[in-house]
């Protein structure tokens, strides 16, 4: 039986599910306000007024969650040269065939752009949204800033949630990384074959 390698603490994971729950809440509780047809998502959580109050401060909680990881892990999400032969055979991986020669830290190249796209989409989401939080924080902007606001605030939630998509079905494509969000550990064999640098980096093995 291959040896488990320990990938994310107790905290981590925590803080993980609390950012994915937040996420889901916050996400529900926009869409309900997106367009007519999605309105009815809004009995989730109580009714419009409801609805209204709640989804800010869930959306800021999620924010929240984010920076922690953020200060974690943005060390690990750097582009370095290594990446370029990632996204070279990017096309093959994705058809299946996995390299395990590929020279992959803590992160790949597709982990990396998916975390920098939240990142981004999350920081339009906070700034835009607080422009929303009138009289209280913007009281004396135009209309046309409110209109734009609204039109950055709904494409940058859009390239969210397709992000975290992507990142689920990574996540149950790749057997064995659920394990690590789960139960924080990993088989060597997994960490040899998806991120050989890392795998060499914890065990000192080739």
């Amino acid at each position: 039986m291959s040896k488990m390698l320990k990938r994310y603490s107790d905290s981590d994971r925590m803080n993980h599910w609390f950012i994915a729950i937040m996420f889901f809440l916050s996400g529900l509780s926009g869409l309900a306000f997106f367009h007519p047809s999605l309105y009815f998502l809004n009995n989730l959580f109580g009714g419009g007024t409801w609805t209204r109050i709640l989804h800010p401060f869930l959306g800021v909680l999620m924010v929240l969650g984010f920076i922690i990881m953020f200060f974690r892990v943005v060390r690990y999400n750097t582009f370095r040269k290594e990446d370029k032969q990632w996204r070279k055979q990017s096309g093959k991986m994705l058809r299946g065939h996995i390299d395990p020669n590929l020279p992959v830290g803590r992160y790949n190249y597709g982990q990396k752009v998916i975390f920098w796209l939240m990142t981004i989409s999350l920081l339009a989401l906070i700034i835009t949204g607080v422009l929303f939080w009138r009289p209280w924080f913007a009281p004396n902007f135009s209309v046309e800033v409110w209109r734009a606001a609204s039109l950055i605030h709904a494409i940058a939630a859009w390239v969210l949630i397709l992000s975290v998509i992507v990142h689920i079905y990574a996540a149950i494509w790749v057997k064995g990384t659920m394990r690590a969000m789960t139960r924080g550990t990993v088989s060597e064999e997994w960490a040899k074959t998806h991120h050989s640098l890392w795998y060499k980096e914890t065990t000192g093995k080739n």
